[in-house]
């Protein structure tokens, strides 16, 4: 699969890239896409929540009332759950949500993301290209040459570049990523995926490994 090559003023240059196509042009599994997706938003969670059972909540175990002769039910202590400010019944308490995939089903879902880019036709490729300082109205001005302004874009580099990320930083819509950590979520995610000329051949070498 052949694409253009853009610069940053939106313009198509000379030069072309090829995408290989064991890794853009494989037949996409969407099972292994909901798994990976579902692993990555789980390691996302912290885990922390809790709430307060009976053997935890402070307060008094005195007998409210007397056990028989009230025509009621009996009643407990004050940390019962069926009274105002009493514990929680099975409430939520610490815990991992993290579970394991094996490496090659992770593999397959990375590749059946960017095939769906690849089909698609949401993938961009452009020149590479770096800022002197940090400028939010540079990256703005790019996205609006790629005619990507408003659109979830996930941009590509072969290795961090602080400049671009920190002027991307405040866009929402935008996201910068090293190619090493591509995974499933963002690419679907984004609605278009640019790629820097310098980062396919680092994309190549990461999936391949």
């Amino acid at each position: 699969m052949e694409l253009t090559v853009y610069n940053t003023k939106g313009e198509k240059t000379a030069r072309t890239v090829t995408l290989n196509d064991s890794i853009y042009n494989i037949e996409p599994n969407d099972h292994a896409i909901y798994l990976d997706t579902k692993q990555y938003l789980a390691n996302q969670r912290q885990g922390t929540h809790s709430s307060k059972e009976k053997s935890t909540l402070s307060g008094s175990t005195r007998k409210l009332k007397k056990q028989k002769g009230t025509g009621g039910a009996r009643a407990g202590s004050i940390k019962s759950p069926l009274l105002r400010g009493g514990a929680r019944v099975f409430g939520p308490q610490p815990r991992d949500y993290s579970f394991k995939l094996n490496k090659k089903l992770k593999q397959l879902a990375r590749l059946s993301a960017l095939s769906y880019k690849a089909k698609t036709e949401n993938i961009v490729v452009v020149e590479d290209f770096t800022y002197e300082s940090p400028k939010t109205k540079n990256f703005v001005e790019l996205l609006e040459n790629l005619k990507l302004t408003g659109k979830k874009t996930l941009m590509v580099f072969a290795e961090s570049n602080k400049a671009v990320y920190l002027s991307s930083r405040n866009l929402r819509q935008a996201k910068v990523i090293r190619a090493c950590d591509l995974n499933t979520y963002e690419i679907i995610r984004a609605k278009n995926l640019v790629i820097l000329e310098g980062s396919v051949a680092e994309i190549e070498k990461t999936f391949q490994n």
